[in-house]
């Protein structure tokens, strides 16, 4: 796999230009979401990532506000994508018997 160091010391380009936490599997993307989502702090983020270290963590949220534009469009287009697979999706007899038992769908 082809990688681009960048000028952000833990993180890196994928070969497909996408950010990624250097040594992981874990892209930019994924720990801003929460971040954004539930309002979590640097420290609280290394609470719940608990194998990423602050520098990791700080690297990203640098990396993000330096291309939020471009970040923050590629997660809409990601909402996008799961909003059309949702509509797309057939009802299975599973979600009915819950829908009957009162049971709300996931989402």
């Amino acid at each position: 796999m082809s990688i681009t160091m960048t000028k952000y010391e833990h993180i890196v380009l994928s070969a497909m230009g996408v950010p990624t936490i250097a040594g992981t599997t874990m892209k930019v993307i994924e720990l801003i979401v929460p971040h954004m989502a539930y309002g979590w702090s640097p420290e609280e983020l290394a609470f719940q990532f608990p194998t990423l270290s602050l520098g990791q963590i700080y690297s990203a949220l640098a990396y993000y506000w330096d291309h939020k534009d471009a970040l923050d469009a590629d997660i809409a287009q990601r909402l996008r994508m799961i909003d059309s697979l949702r509509a797309n999706t057939r009802t299975t007899s599973l979600h009915a018997k819950l829908k009957v038992q009162g049971l709300r769908e996931w989402r």
